[in-house]
């Protein structure tokens, strides 16, 4: 099994898991090297550029971390909506 887990099951999902810890980690990354490397591309500062491009290629780091365990939590809550709506429906027409 490598570092980051890619298959998840509805379960297994719900848990608080060390790829949360690294989204979590991440997004922190994320969102300061963007300020900054926003800030300082605006300025016409070579390093804000570096900054920038770090900041995006972490940004997609965290989506491939954390996308497929969103995903799986995604597709669970919707079937429970739907048999949720479902069994709705059949309350509202007196079944």
């Amino acid at each position: 099994m490598g570092l980051i887990k890619r298959k998840w099951t509805p379960d297994e999902a719900e848990e608080w898991t060390k790829e949360d810890l690294f989204a979590c980690i991440l997004s922190s990354v994320v969102y300061i090297t963007l300020l900054v490397g926003t800030a300082l591309s605006f300025l016409l500062i070579w390093t804000g550029f570096v900054i920038l491009a770090i900041g995006i290629i972490l940004m997609f780091l965290m989506f491939f971390i954390i996308n497929p365990k969103l995903k799986t939590i995604s597709e669970e809550y919707e079937k429970k909506q739907k048999s949720y709506l479902e069994n709705l429906e059949k309350i509202e027409r007196w079944e």
